[in-house]
């Protein structure tokens, strides 16, 4: 199945169709979350970069995922 939601620029995967685009801000929005959640139950800057950048490397997996299954082939 040909989806062509993104296409790939070096390593990074960018979105060529509107749903492509939902699928890039809702993980960016996801990761904001994250930060205020992480923060707001944290005691020390270290704890709460430590936990979100985890979070930020799951959610940055799970794009590029996304992103390698609906890419668009480039025909040379």
């Amino acid at each position: 199945m040909d989806f062509n939601w993104f296409v790939r620029k070096g390593i990074i995967y960018w979105p060529v169709s509107l749903l492509g685009w939902v699928i890039f801000v809702t993980a960016l929005i996801y990761a904001i979350y994250l930060f205020i959640d992480i923060d707001s139950r944290s005691h020390s800057v270290s704890d709460t970069l430590i936990n979100w950048v985890f979070n930020c490397l799951i959610i940055g997996v799970a794009y590029s995922v996304i992103g390698f299954f609906t890419e668009k082939k480039i025909s040379e």
